[in-house]
């Protein structure tokens, strides 16, 4: 049996079904104690790096955020030997200075979902793990470089709150994330993904691209008017991860997210 394996993951999400940047690609199934995979896992190169590919939705994009099956997926690239994780996703603004077509990296989050499989220790053992900074700080460093390279307009460090879905919110709701809760993204796909993540002790990075002003604004919120700023903004996701893969450090030396499970046993 032929010995897969990756050291890059990419979870694509809203508009990113495929990876077209990738050669040699060859697409397999893994079987996880969890389930299936949200699809079939795309393996291939990109510069001398093997990545692995699966779409967040499926290709066909039939699964709503709250059915994303993240523990198979996060397992399963696992599995490969996956250390680093990036993961696009569509988000709605909350903040006048991030605007539809922008580029914003978290640096942390707020968590509505209700009801998700949040860990991969429900039995057996405890585990508490620190989601005091979730995100790696070594792979946004080396995005915003590469941002900067392009001169694509990233914005470095923000809160995304994360809400179950698949309904997007109501007025009240979306001036509560905004005003109370000093939110500036909104996103339904975040949850539990990032924390799964940190509980295999795999460096994560969330890409979101904004896509509408959310409901704060002025107009409700369509899922047509998304999908088209991001059909937009696909070549400029392509180019940046053409410019981000590359520039990955192979070795993780500048982040802790390779010793999160350290302190994190009961």
């Amino acid at each position: 049996m032929k010995d897969y394996h990756a050291e890059i993951g990419i979870i694509g999400g809203t508009g990113i079904y495929n990876v077209e940047l990738l050669t040699h690609a060859e697409t397999i199934k893994i079987f996880t104690p969890y389930g299936n995979t949200s699809d079939l896992i795309t393996l291939g190169e990109y510069n001398g790096r093997a990545v692995a590919f699966i779409p967040r939705h499926g290709k066909a994009h039939t699964i709503p955020p709250h059915k994303v099956n993240s523990r198979a997926n996060i397992w399963a690239l696992h599995s490969l030997g996956v250390s680093r994780i990036i993961a696009p996703s569509a988000v709605g603004s909350l903040q006048n200075n991030f605007k539809p077509g922008d580029i914003v990296l978290p640096d942390q989050f707020i968590d509505f979902t209700k009801q998700r499989e949040y860990t991969f220790y429900d039995e057996g053992k405890v585990c508490h793990v620190s989601c005091a900074d979730p995100f790696c700080n070594e792979l946004r460093d080396v995005f915003v470089k590469a941002g900067k390279q392009l001169d694509y307009n990233v914005h470095d460090g923000s809160t995304y709150i994360c809400i179950e879905g698949p309904r997007f919110s109501t007025r009240a709701e979306s001036k509560y994330f905004k005003e109370i809760l000093n939110g500036d993204i909104i996103g339904m796909t975040l949850i539990p993904e990032c924390v799964l993540s940190r509980e295999m002790e795999i460096c994560y990075i969330s890409i979101a691209t904004v896509t509408d002003y959310d409901v704060w604004y002025e107009n409700a919120v369509s899922s047509r008017e998304i999908l088209d700023v991001l059909t937009k903004n696909a070549n400029k996701i392509k180019d940046l991860l053409s410019a981000f893969i590359p520039s990955i450090p192979k070795i993780r030396n500048k982040c802790k997210c390779k010793s999160a499970l350290q302190d994190a046993m009961v």
